[in-house]
């Protein structure tokens, strides 16, 4: 377990994020979560970073404040945490964040409070945002287990059961078997999906239209110019980095007033601290105008709310079915992990997935028909049996799902 623990520290460190010699490091991280910060910030010592800079979090205290703090603060941000953020992010620091979290640790939690703090932060820290989606800097969102997400997602065994069935999970979506050679097998991945990117690019589809028996029956139409990305990036320095790892998926942005008809999430979302589930929206020229869920329905419309692009979407991402997270059959209730099971969408920020995109300001790219927001929440609807029709420029169709899985 040990070797394990070193070799995801290191394999973070040196593919994540590809650390650099002098380069600063940002870690954010649950207090639970403490033993794994320190291997991953000694892992990135060994790369030759400058300085391991901690930022804490605890559900706890979390909770406790969005319960019995005055209201007033929703709407600040300190000057200090503004700053931490934004003055790293010019700086070209690197950030790994270690998502681990209980789902449901804000229900209960007034859903306006969560909404006004989110805009604060948006605000606030807007610099930081804007060099994320644009790869300013290289940043990484991995995870490991902390007991209360382990229990959720694997409720009927003991506590100390559920974190081991958890790291064994998590340790197979890394590619870590023991052997340390997860970072070469991470190369191929990425070779892979480069390869996908590619077939996808060379096709550049006016649109794509989704269905499946849940009663999706979506068409997305595609900006002019659209680029399709892999889980592999590069920053405007030229350093390479892995945003999420785990990854499956390739994705663009979506034309933000083209998408019309109705989509039905496939697995429960985890937002804000709450479970989102049995939901679905009706699309019109874009704009989310009927959403419904089974549960969380306050939380969903909160978040749809927070301003005026969070009704709008801002990606497209194709996985297939048949793909390594997807096949362990696991309802993870973290995002990082499920929207890597399942085709999905985000609406809110689009990522700048368009020709010349990085170089863009934000008016710019809503020139070109992309969504802007202060947030961005990925939600899945990949099925067994989705079937995706592209659409080209010159009318012809061509398969990309069929049955869940990529046709090309």
């Amino acid at each position: 377990m040990e070797q394990k623990l070193k070799e995801y520290a290191a394999l973070l460190a040196k593919v994540g994020l590809n650390i650099q010699p002098g380069q600063t490091l940002v870690i954010s991280s649950p207090v639970e979560c403490a033993y794994f910060a320190r291997l991953c910030a000694s892992a990135a010592y060994d790369c030759g970073c400058r300085e391991v800079v901690m930022n804490w979090r605890d559900d706890v205290l979390t909770r406790e404040k969005c319960l019995r703090a005055d209201d007033a603060v929703f709407d600040e941000v300190p000057a200090w945490r503004s700053h931490f953020y934004n003055d790293y992010a010019k700086a070209g620091a690197a950030y790994l964040s270690i998502a681990a979290e209980d789902p449901e640790n804000l229900l209960g939690v007034d859903p306006d409070r969560l909404v006004r703090s989110q805009r604060a932060s948006g605000k606030a820290m807007a610099d930081f945002y804007r060099l994320q989606m644009s790869s300013g800097f290289p940043w990484c969102i991995a995870s490991i287990p902390i007991p209360s997400w382990a229990k959720r997602v694997f409720p009927d065994v003991p506590e100390a059961e559920a974190m081991e069935q958890l790291w064994e999970a998590i340790f197979r979506t890394m590619r870590i078997t023991g052997d340390g050679q997860s970072a070469q097998r991470w190369q191929e991945h990425i070779a892979m999906l480069a390869q996908r990117r590619e077939k996808l690019n060379a096709l550049r589809f006016k649109s794509l239209h989704y269905t499946n028996a849940l009663g999706t029956d979506l068409t997305i139409e595609l900006p002019e110019g659209h680029i399709w990305e892999a889980g592999d990036d590069v920053t405007q320095a030229g350093q390479p980095f892995v945003a999420n790892m785990p990854t499956e998926e390739i994705f663009t942005a979506p034309l933000r007033e083209g998408i019309n008809g109705v989509v039905y999430a496939s697995m429960p979302l985890v937002h804000d601290g709450n479970i989102i589930d049995d939901f679905h929206f009706v699309i019109e020229k874009g704009k989310i105008v009927e959403a419904v869920a089974g549960k969380g329905q306050d939380v969903l419309r909160s978040a749809i709310s927070v301003d005026e692009g969070a009704c709008y979407f801002g990606e497209v991402a194709l996985v297939p079915y048949d793909s390594p997270i997807s096949n362990l059959k696991i309802l993870f209730y973290n995002t990082l992990f499920d929207e890597n099971a399942a085709c999905h969408l985000a609406f809110g920020e689009a990522y700048p997935c368009i020709e010349g995109g990085r170089d863009m300001t934000k008016e710019q790219l809503k020139e070109k028909g992309l969504n802007d927001s202060i947030t961005h929440v990925d939600f899945m609807i990949g099925t067994a049996d989705l079937k995706i029709v592209g659409t080209t420029h010159d009318g012809r169709a061509v398969d990309v799902f069929v049955n869940g899985n990529f046709a090309l």
